[in-house]
């Protein structure tokens, strides 16, 4: 399983690269990334649509993090670091404790909005 874990990051890493060079998402890197990350990825992509992931930049050390939307009501924005952390409770829960997805929406989304040039930074 570990082994399957690690060519799955490497080819979504090889996806995220081509749409940051290509400036866009293709409909080819979009099925690939949905193979990979589920119904995760769908809601990312929505998430993106709308606006919903800000890049937060630190003076000076040029440090950066993401807010990320959520898709409740209640709109809550989750602290992001895309490829190590997201503070949602899917992350907690079914990352660090069951270890039955890679990553969380709010980190796709993240990463989906930063490879397309999308997030608004804030600084």
């Amino acid at each position: 399983m570990l082994a399957a874990t690690g060519v799955s990051l490497a080819v979504a890493d090889a996806v995220w690269a081509e749409i940051k060079s290509a400036g866009c998402a293709s409909d080819e890197h979009l099925s690939i990334l949905e193979t990979l990350f589920g119904k995760n990825m769908l809601r990312a992509c929505k998430i993106v649509d709308e606006r919903g992931a800000r890049r937060v930049t630190g003076a000076p050390s040029g440090r950066s993090l993401f807010l990320v939307m959520g898709e409740s009501r209640r709109k809550e924005e989750y602290l992001c670091f895309p490829e190590h952390l997201c503070t949602c409770y899917s992350f907690f829960y079914d990352i660090v404790g069951r270890g039955e997805q890679l990553c969380c929406k709010h980190q796709l989304a993240a990463r989906l909005a930063e490879a397309v040039g999308e997030p608004r930074t804030w600084r």
